[in-house]
């Protein structure tokens, strides 16, 4: 009876540790840090709707890079906040 008793109490022993456990909030991956794509050049001989259209691919590459960018370091600092806080 003494053995059964003692049992729970050597359970909970064996899973305590002096040893303090620290998480690291985790890097971001490296598909994130990936610079944006190069935008196009124009050619020496462009004709005017050349430039129109490389100037507003241009332009539609430079805000798609720059939301999905300014998105992803608004969410990562938000969760490293959050995570910081809960220390």
């Amino acid at each position: 009876m003494k053995i059964l008793s003692l049992i729970p109490l050597v359970l909970l022993v064996g899973c305590t540790t002096t040893v303090p456990v620290k998480q690291k909030f985790p890097e971001a991956p490296a598909q994130f840090l990936e610079p944006c794509e190069e935008l196009k050049r124009l050619q020496k001989d462009a004709k005017l709707s050349d430039i129109a259209k490389v100037v507003t691919e241009n332009y539609t590459k430079y805000h798609e890079c720059s939301i999905k960018n300014k998105a992803w370091v608004e969410w990562y600092t938000t969760q490293k906040k959050i995570f910081e806080a809960t220390k």
